[in-house]
């Protein structure tokens, strides 16, 4: 099978099967989402669920985030993971939001990549949810995916990863290819004992057939 049918067979299935594929972080303005999203890091979609109704009524825009203690902060977000660096983070986005964006969150990666708590992953969400960006981000769900189906198994970083992806997936489904491939991690294809039996994709997965071996 070439690397181009390996895509073909993977756009089919998903555009058959989900077509419709989002995230499943709750918010309802950008603010909201960079909140979430900086939540998200090594933390479940359904803890972040969780935290961001209080988060969001206690700090309801950039400017109240940016205007509260780092330990007030902490105290509301302390059941995810690593709360204390994210404390800091989301105070320091808040800041630099608010004093150099005018609290406008901006569409293009590279400067969302200058707010901390915001890496390329992070960048590359937010640019293609927000701003209809064509670039995919990789998560810990995309590049376990990736390698086990064969869309990018020599890639050994989240970023040759993603230059793989970006090659071969067309332009303008990068954005909705990035939630196939999380989707698909997070229910079927996960990390220990991933649902082979229900895949629609095991005969053209590469980790399928190599467990047949």
């Amino acid at each position: 099978m070439t690397i181009k049918e390996r895509y073909d067979n993977v756009i089919k299935y998903f555009t058959e099967t989900m077509p419709v594929a989002e995230t499943e972080l709750n918010y309802k303005n950008p603010y909201e989402l960079i909140v979430a999203v900086i939540l998200s890091a090594q933390c479940t979609d359904k803890r972040v669920n969780i935290i961001t109704p209080h988060f969001y009524k206690k700090f309801p825009n950039p400017k109240a985030l940016a205007q509260s203690d780092v330990v007030d902060i902490f105290n509301i977000i302390k059941s995810c993971s690593y709360p204390n660096n994210k404390a800091k983070n989301l105070s320091g986005m808040a800041k630099m939001l608010v004093n150099d964006f005018k609290s406008e969150l901006p569409s293009n990666p590279d400067e969302l990549q200058k707010l901390p708590g915001v890496g390329r992953k992070t960048a590359n969400v937010l640019a293609s949810v927000l701003f209809d960006k064509k670039v995919i981000a990789v998560d810990t769900h995309v590049f376990r995916v990736s390698k086990r189906l064969g869309l990018s198994r020599n890639a050994k970083t989240p970023l040759e990863c993603e230059k793989q992806l970006t090659k071969y997936f067309p332009t303008d489904i990068l954005p909705l290819a990035h939630h196939w491939l999380i989707l698909h991690g997070r229910y079927t294809c996960i990390a220990r004992k991933p649902k082979c039996s229900i895949c629609g994709l095991s005969e053209t997965c590469m980790y399928y057939r190599s467990l047949k071996k």
